[in-house]
């Protein structure tokens, strides 16, 4: 079974704008912002909308033996072989673990929005969570591929 969703991470878009308000407001009330400023200023909104479009969207793709994570451009990316994989299981992150690509206890974590996730746990005993509205389905997805014991099912 093939499976591919993809989450759209709405929070972000609310943030660069307030961001975006807030830098216009500092520029237009600098009564005598130097060119260096004012560079400075519409680098940083740049780089900012970059950020904020690379973590907008992530895509989840199951599929011949792999999951393969991806944002928005494609990378950063995270491809898994399945045969590496011990268990899986549907887990809930807590508020403050937040978005983007995390640090968790045991292992990493991509997200763009919300607290559902599947979490994959390696031979190896490190984790690997992808951040979904579609937690159900994907860990459906991965129940079909993955035994108990971690090899692909053979059909």
């Amino acid at each position: 079974m093939e499976y591919r969703h993809t989450q759209w991470g709405f929070f972000l878009a609310p943030t660069f704008l307030v961001c975006a308000v807030v830098a216009v407001s500092v520029t237009a009330t600098g009564s005598e912002m130097s060119t260096v400023s004012t560079v400075g200023m519409v680098g940083f909104g740049t780089a900012l909308l970059g950020v904020v479009l690379m973590f907008s969207r992530l895509e989840v793709t199951v599929n011949a033996g792999q999951v393969l994570a991806a944002f928005l451009f494609g990378w950063p990316h995270r491809e898994i072989m399945l045969e590496d994989v011990t268990a899986i299981r549907e887990v809930r992150n807590r508020w403050i673990q937040g978005w983007g690509i995390r640090k968790i206890s045991g292992g990493w974590m991509y997200n763009v929005w919300g607290l559902d996730a599947v979490e994959l746990e390696f031979t190896s005993g490190k984790v690997f969570r992808i951040g979904t509205d579609d937690s159900e389905n994907l860990f459906a997805a991965l129940s079909l591929q993955v035994t108990p014991h971690g090899s692909p099912d053979r059909p």
